[in-house]
């Protein structure tokens, strides 16, 4: 897919976070609700604790897994770890170790959440565009925009997800 009519903006901040996450962004993407505070501590390692409960807010804020969990903002990795009764969320940094479990923790979340794969989505997601194309003279820049939180609305798995 070409992507240059993309902004540098929008490039480097396509499924990565621009920075630290808002107070309310924390609160609303990773305040961990029951259900992900026991799936999180089912997990045996304080690593993969975090790392999985990590993933899931990303996964609500960004629409994507990221395939270094362990380079989210450090502001993310506290707010969640004091969550979970973790002491030290630098221990994240250890999640990436073993790759099979990240990819196992992308597909529970995945189902958890009921995101669905792209290949669902695709004709709704291009009417859509499709819409915004004929009622108005949006450019290149502001339909991905609209793409991208169409995605996010409707729990559609991005075609540029990495595979797990």
């Amino acid at each position: 897919m070409t992507v240059g009519y993309l902004s540098e903006d929008q490039t480097a901040r396509y499924g990565r976070f621009a920075g630290e996450p808002s107070v309310q962004e924390l609160e609303e993407f990773f305040r961990l609700d029951t259900v992900a505070l026991e799936q999180a501590a089912a997990k045996r390692r304080p690593h993969n604790r975090l790392g999985w409960a990590v993933q899931w807010g990303t996964v609500r804020m960004l629409g994507t897994s990221m395939s270094a969990p362990a380079e989210v903002p450090p502001g993310v990795a506290e707010f969640v770890a004091e969550q979970l009764g973790i002491d030290d969320p630098s221990c994240l940094k250890l999640y990436p170790e073993r790759l099979p479990t990240q990819h196992e923790h992308a597909r529970e979340i995945r189902r958890l959440l009921k995101i669905r794969d792209f290949e669902d989505g695709d004709l709704a997601l291009r009417e859509y565009i499709a819409g915004r194309v004929w009622v108005s003279n949006e450019g290149l820049r502001a339909l991905f925009d609209r793409a991208v939180t169409w995605l996010l609305r409707n729990r559609v798995r991005d075609l540029a997800a990495s595979e797990e």
